[in-house]
Order: structure tokens, then C-alpha cells, then sequence
């Protein structure tokens, strides 16, 4: 396996030089929302790329790779510009999750809330509820796709963090799998970082629908782990997407809106902006290293006590209030009017 990992890897290094020197895939619009970033036509091939190891994780679930690539579908018709309305593109999603769920069997048991957990047991409420954090951590994982590796970087520790706490060992995969995997999404890291792919809404709906799939299912098989430690592996995209949506509807904007005002974009405008690096492509790596380094250690911190409630909830909230002061920040020193 560690050979056709290799071989794999080589062909998509491969691949990605051909479809940027060839103009194929290309991410370039022109959208408002692309302009901070950069104008260059680079492959959104990550998707694509990640579908074949993705699938391989639990390829003898046969409704688990259905899902799976119909996931993809809906991002790689977005990305193609196929399919344009985010609306109906949202409405897609929320059939699909809410049938992955049922098919799949993904259960939220507990939120050591008594009243709450009250509610889980309504079959109905819980499959509701769990498409609903499945929904948010998808579209909160395309949220902050928007810095060249940040996505990649982050589920790659939340991974690696399950395999240290041993929660994946009940799962019916091969580990071996698992760490292949990482190998491969650490050379995928360093194509994003060169510009020689990008992830996209195929690449992004793919990856969080496996982390969200395996979370789901750790919490599932370890009941004395704390429902919290979950949440605070997830809280970023999660917290990004809800904010995103809080601060548009103030503004009486559609959450559907694409903007240039999530925290990653205000950080590479604010190190552009003060000359901490000229290069747009270096400052985008920084920026996304910088963000990268914190959310590692907030998680890596998790990990040191999965178990305690009270732990992981002050962690959430020093998390949620690190995130706001320097949004904040951010804001008050950047000019530049944005939506």
C-alpha cells in the first residue's frame, strides 16, 4: 500500500503541473471575493485528487462511497460552474446530508445536558440536529478554504489528534489507511502552498464530510469521552461559518453572499497592508501557517484531556474570544471598505 501510495502521489504531482500549464480546472473568475487572494488560473483539482484515498478509507462500505462521490459531485459542479445558485446548491446539500445521516447511521448520543440529551433521543430530533452540525462543519470547512492550505492543514491535525487519543481503533479501517492518508494530504499541503491546486468546494465538501463522518462515529463508539472534546476539534470552521452568518444578517446581507470579511482574508489584508511580506503567495502561506500554528495548539491542547467537560468548554470559550479580540483587531486597523 505504501507503494501505490507513492505511485498515486507522484501522478497527481504530475497531473497538477499539466492542468496549470494547460489552463484546465481553472479557479479564476474574476468574483469580487477572489480578488484578495490572487489572479492567477490555478487547477481546482484537490477534490478530485482526494475523492480515490477518501473512498479507499472505508471502501468496503458501499453506501458510505456512494455519498461520498455524490458530495463530490455537488462541489465539483460548483467549481465547474455548472452549478451556480448557492441556494440550490445549499438545498442539495441538505438532501444529502440528511440521507447520509439516516443511511450512514450517524447518531449525536450525548451533550451531558440533561434536558438535551432528552431531545436526542427523539429519532426524529437527532437526525435533524446531526445533519445540522454535519451542515455547518461542510460549509464552515469551504468557509476558510480561502488561504492556501489552511482547510488541508486543519483536518490533517484533526486526524492525526483521533489517531493519538486512539479513538479510531473500534472503527472497522485499516490504520495503515489512516496514516496514508495523512501522508498523502501533507504532499496535497505542499501543491496548495506552491499554487499548483486548490481544493475547491469538491475538495473542501469531500474532506469535511469524511472528518465530520469519523467524528460522528468516534463520539458514537466512545461515550466516556467528553461530547466537547468533538466540538473543540471542529470549533473553527463551525464558529466561522455561524459568525459569517451573524454578521451578514446585521448587515441585512444573504448568508448566501460571498465576502472578503472572514478572519484568514482580514489577516493576509492586514499583513499585505503593514508590509510584514510583500509577495502575495508568501504572505498567503504565512498567513495560513500563522492561523495553522494556533488552531494546531488549541487542538493539540484538547487532546490532553479529552475526557473532562469543563476543560474542553473553557477551552471553546478562550478559543471563540481569541478569535473575536483579533477579528476585532483586525478590522479597526484595516481601512479598506469591504461587504
Amino acid at each position: 500500500m505504501f507503494y501505490l501510495t507513492l505511485i498515486y502521489s507522484l501522478v497527481v504531482i504530475l497531473l497538477s503541473y499539466s492542468f496549470k500549464k494547460k489552463r484546465l480546472f481553472s479557479n479564476y473568475t474574476g468574483d469580487r471575493h477572489q480578488l484578495f487572494s490572487n489572479k492567477k488560473n490555478i487547477p481546482l483539482v484537490g477534490g478530485i485528487f482526494l475523492l480515490v484515498p477518501i473512498i479507499l478509507i472505508n471502501y468496503q462500505n458501499l453506501t458510505y462511497n456512494i455519498l461520498v462521490i455524490l458530495v463530490f459531485l455537488i462541489g465539483f459542479f460548483s467549481d465547474q460552474k455548472i452549478l451556480i445558485s448557492p441556494k440550490k446548491r445549499f438545498l442539495f446539500q441538505v438532501t444529502l446530508i440528511f440521507f447520509s445521516v439516516i443511511l450512514l447511521d450517524l447518531e449525536i448520543v450525548s451533550s451531558r445536558l440533561t434536558l438535551f440529551d432528552n431531545l436526542l433521543q427523539n429519532s426524529t430530533f437527532n437526525i435533524i440536529f446531526t445533519s445540522f452540525c454535519l451542515l455547518i462543519l461542510i460549509n464552515g470547512s469551504n468557509f476558510i478554504d480561502g488561504l492556501n492550505g489552511l482547510l488541508l492543514f486543519y483536518m490533517t491535525f484533526i486526524i492525526l489528534i483521533l489517531l493519538k487519543v486512539d479513538l479510531l481503533y473500534e472503527f472497522k479501517i485499516n490504520q495503515n489507511l489512516i496514516v496514508y492518508l495523512i501522508a498523502f494530504m501533507s504532499i496535497m499541503i505542499l501543491l496548495n502552498l506552491s499554487n499548483f491546486l486548490m481544493l475547491g468546494d469538491a475538495g473542501a465538501y469531500v474532506l469535511s464530510f469524511l472528518v465530520g463522518y469519523l467524528i460522528i462515529k468516534c463520539h458514537y463508539s466512545n461515550p466516556y469521552v467528553s461530547p466537547y472534546f468533538f466540538i473543540t476539534l471542529i470549533w473553527y470552521p463551525c464558529f466561522e461559518n455561524l459568525f459569517s452568518i451573524i454578521r451578514k444578517l446585521k448587515k441585512k446581507f444573504s448568508p448566501f453572499t460571498p465576502d472578503n470579511n472572514h478572519l484568514h482574508q482580514l489577516f493576509l489584508q492586514f499583513s499585505l497592508k503593514k508590509k510584514i511580506i510583500k509577495n502575495k503567495l508568501a504572505a498567503n502561506n504565512f498567513s495560513s501557517i500563522v492561523i495553522s500554528l494556533c488552531n494546531f495548539l488549541i487542538i493539540f491542547i484538547s487532546s490532553l484531556n479529552p475526557y473532562s467537560s469543563t476543560y474542553q468548554i473553557k477551552l471553546i470559550i478562550f478559543s471563540t474570544l481569541l478569535y473575536l479580540l483579533l477579528y476585532l483587531f483586525l478590522k479597526k486597523n484595516l481601512s479598506k471598505k469591504q461587504l
